[in-house]
């Protein structure tokens, strides 16, 4: 008989509960299997352990954990027929059945997995270890004085982005099919007012 114990840590452990289930298979209606029941200290383990586990995986960018994403994606796909298999004894599906839903637990995993672009915004947060990433209007001379895509170190303040007009040459590049170029501007290139953003090719 198959025991079915518990995951703590990265490992499968053994219940010490002496308390157990059956797991049925709805297909037959026989007992495949005996799952253990936790026991209070086992549940306080497993909590202590993910507090444990939480602030480096908070830590980790995007990037990294789409890696995992991937690890994980293509482990799936290696086991997808023993997935179906175990998937139809518990649940009394087809297998047919069964692999429709790995596969759409899949389409979920892939989507995931494109989350460091799906983040991209004007603000990207831990772009990088220990880098945030944001993005300013070109020809601000406000916008902590950087390119019109800045990274900057979490220790370092930045200003705040403020509505920004364009600046002489990008003035120049939006009007370059009209008879009469705009005049410079003078003075701070930077107001207050919530001014649209101007796109040009």
């Amino acid at each position: 008989m198959r025991e079915i114990g518990h995951f703590i840590g990265g490992k499968n452990v053994a219940g010490t509960s002496g308390r157990s289930g059956d797991v049925f298979n709805p297909n037959t209606g026989e007992v495949q299997a005996k799952v253990s029941f936790a026991k209070k200290s086992e549940v306080e383990q497993a909590i202590a352990n993910g507090e444990a586990a939480q602030p480096a995986w908070a830590a980790t960018n995007p990037q990294r954990r789409a890696r995992v994403l991937f690890k994980f994606l293509e482990l799936v796909q290696k086991e997808f027929d023993s997935l179906a298999q175990l998937l139809s004894s518990e649940h009394g599906k087809t297998i047919a059945d069964s692999k429709g839903d790995i596969q759409r637990g899949l389409e979920v995993v892939e989507f995931a997995c494109g989350i460091p672009h799906l983040l991209k915004g004007e603000f990207s947060d831990s772009a990088g270890p220990g880098i945030d990433l944001f993005s300013s209007k070109p020809g601000c001379r406000r916008a902590c004085s950087m390119s019109s895509t800045a990274t900057r170190r979490r220790s370092t303040r930045c200003s705040p982005i403020r509505a920004c007009a364009p600046s002489a040459s990008s003035a120049r590049l939006r009007s370059r099919n009209t008879s009469t170029p705009p005049a410079a501007p003078t003075g701070n290139a930077c107001s207050a007012s919530a001014a649209p953003r101007i796109t040009w090719w």
